[in-house]
């Protein structure tokens, strides 16, 4: 699936100091209700578009890392703009297959008709889910 989103792929923080490329397809969409994703992205979830990590290059800045405990029991690393606070992906591209790139870092809007909906345990009341998609109460196995 192509969730709207043509490679080669562009994005970078809300004050333009940093920019990366993606240069191939997104593997898979997750829209997360978790209260983490919830926090970091200021709104009802944070979208996760999956990218092999070998795809993702840096064009411009050089981002900050923050690491947080996951619900999974694992690590985040969390990479962000020190200057506007724009988290712009998760995951260690040098130790890692795959990274999740934050929707919203994307310069290409994003299509959420086709996302897989994870943490829906706690999702907030009032936000709808398509009844089509396909969704896990927590972390998918």
């Amino acid at each position: 699936m192509d969730f709207g989103l043509q490679p080669p792929l562009a994005g970078g923080c809300q004050c333009g100091r940093i920019r990366y490329e993606v240069a191939g397809a997104p593997t898979a969409l997750f829209v997360c209700h978790c209260l983490e994703c919830r926090r970091q992205s200021a709104s009802a979830f944070g979208i996760s578009v999956i990218v092999r990590a070998a795809d993702l290059r840096l064009v411009q800045g050089a981002p900050r890392r923050w690491s947080r405990p996951a619900d999974s029991g694992g690590v985040v690393q969390c990479h962000f703009c020190s200057d506007c606070g724009s988290r712009l992906w998760h995951g260690d591209r040098a130790a890692e297959a795959e990274i999740s790139v934050k929707g919203g870092s994307l310069d290409q809007p994003v299509d959420l008709s086709h996302a897989i909906h994870i943490w829906t345990a706690r999702k907030l009341a009032g936000v709808a889910i398509p009844p089509e998609a396909r969704c896990y109460p927590g972390e998918p196995d």
